[in-house]
């Protein structure tokens, strides 16, 4: 089946500019994309339009196209191939300097060193109300002797005659013409006739280095924390990426969170679950007392509200929700049990009166067995 105009499957006209390739390409990835579509067939459609973006979106394979068509860019015939770039790709261009993504590192030398990740393990507290912790993070950085270059001091890299410092050549293959890292300078640009003896013409050295977190208060499982410029130097003088500091909270011994909620079990005496009474909580802004009405059932949830967690976000406060359990008392005297088997009998003489659950269940019991005999 022959392929379809390029520019007919994005929707677009010949002089369509770079960036209306990439609207048009980002409308139907949204679209088709399998992840969005699964088990459609019309899914796809989303490698068609993959493959046309990838072809005219590079300048080069866009002019042998224009060119010679389908087969300016088709692999087997010496053009170049697509199947570079994935789904997550474009939307990593589009989206790169908001979540601090690799934007601008394509082709050439990289813009800045590798982004590395920190895990801080907090306690609940701390996670709540917002802190301050001290990190020690191994890392790469910039070597002082060089200054980061790479060179012996005294001395500087030279421009690569090979690539003219642009890190890249090209190989003229018939009419098409072929880019590649440069074999002599390795894509750096630039060559090293003495190599500095204290980094090893890496341009950095090994580094373990204190730093300050300031961490806001609400925090969660999950969240980051950016701290831009701390992450690993890049050699020749390219400057450090990023450190994302990954927040993790300790098992707490009387709360469990769940988003901006708090949630606490409470022993509850027997007496005080039959004619009530009060009952003190803890909250993490210190004791607060509860209400405990008369003939509570064990496993009733009451609710406190602001006395969650102040959300990171939007700055709203959750609740906490404190579920009672009745306990059993152990240990009996016999005198403590001659009396509670004294209640015991005189609430069963008031029926299903005082025992409404038991009444019901016994119904239901006899009616059970019946059943089994007709």
């Amino acid at each position: 089946m022959a392929k379809r105009d390029y520019y007919e499957v994005l929707g677009v006209q010949h002089n369509a500019s770079d960036g209306e390739l990439k609207k048009a390409y980002r409308r139907l990835a949204m679209k088709y994309h399998p992840d969005r579509n699964p088990g459609n067939a019309e899914a796809e459609q989303f490698k068609e339009a993959k493959e046309a973006y990838e072809v005219l979106s590079d300048s080069q394979k866009r002019a042998a196209y224009d060119q010679f068509g389908h087969a300016g860019v088709d692999p087997s015939i010496g053009g170049g191939h697509p199947g570079g770039a994935g789904f997550g790709d474009i939307f990593g261009d589009i989206f790169g300097d908001i979540f601090g993504g690799g934007g601008g590192r394509r082709g050439g030398r990289p813009a800045r060193g590798p982004d590395l990740q920190y895990n801080l393990e907090l306690n609940l507290e701390d996670a709540v109300r917002g802190t301050e912790a001290r990190i020690r993070v191994p890392t790469m950085i910039g070597c002082e002797k060089c200054n980061g270059s790479g060179a012996k001091p005294g001395t500087s890299p030279t421009t690569c005659q090979t690539c003219n410092g642009q890190g890249q050549v090209r190989i003229q293959q018939g009419f098409f013409s072929i880019q590649q890292t440069c074999p002599h300078c390795r894509g750096k640009g630039q060559v090293i006739a003495e190599s500095c003896i204290t980094c090893n013409g890496q341009g950095r050295v090994r580094h373990t280095k204190t730093l300050s977190v300031k961490v806001p208060a609400g925090v969660d499982v999950g969240d980051q924390i950016r701290l831009a410029g701390e992450g690993e130097a890049g050699g020749g003088g390219i400057p450090p990426g990023d450190l994302y500091v990954q927040v993790a909270i300790k098992p707490h011994p009387i709360f469990v969170r769940d988003g901006d909620d708090l949630h606490c079990e409470m022993p509850l005496s027997f007496a005080t679950a039959v004619v009530g009474g009060e009952l003190e909580v803890p909250t993490l802004d210190g004791r607060a007392n509860l209400k405990i009405p008369p003939e509570t059932q064990t496993e009733r949830v009451f609710r406190l509200r602001g006395k969650g967690v102040q959300n990171v976000r939007s700055r709203r406060v959750g609740d906490l929700y404190c579920k009672v359990s009745i306990e059993t008392p152990v240990r009996l005297t016999k005198r403590q049990r001659e009396l509670l088997m004294e209640f015991d009998s005189l609430t069963r003489e008031g029926g299903g009166r005082h025992r409404p659950k038991e009444d019901s269940w016994t119904d239901k019991i006899r009616t059970f067995f019946d059943d089994l005999v007709t």
